[in-house]
């Protein structure tokens, strides 16, 4: 069974996170508020989070906060 696709696209969430992720600003996009707090007051996890999170993109496994994956680019 496949997974749902999201109605928010990958490259913004991607962009996001490649520039502001230290601040959570790619969670906030999709909806994750309680761990876009987290990495805000974090900075990401130590930048640890960042980096696991631009892995998962690039593997298309990303979910928005409803559980759905992210798949489309634009």
């Amino acid at each position: 069974m496949m997974p749902e696709v999201s109605e928010k696209k990958l490259l913004p969430a991607f962009l996001l996170c490649f520039f502001l992720g230290f601040l959570g600003a790619h969670r906030f996009y999709v909806g994750k508020t309680g761990t876009g707090i987290l990495w805000l007051i974090t900075l990401g996890i130590g930048g640890i989070g960042v980096l696991v999170d631009l892995i998962i993109m690039l593997l298309g496994k990303f979910n928005d906060n409803e559980g759905k994956v992210l798949k489309n680019w634009s």
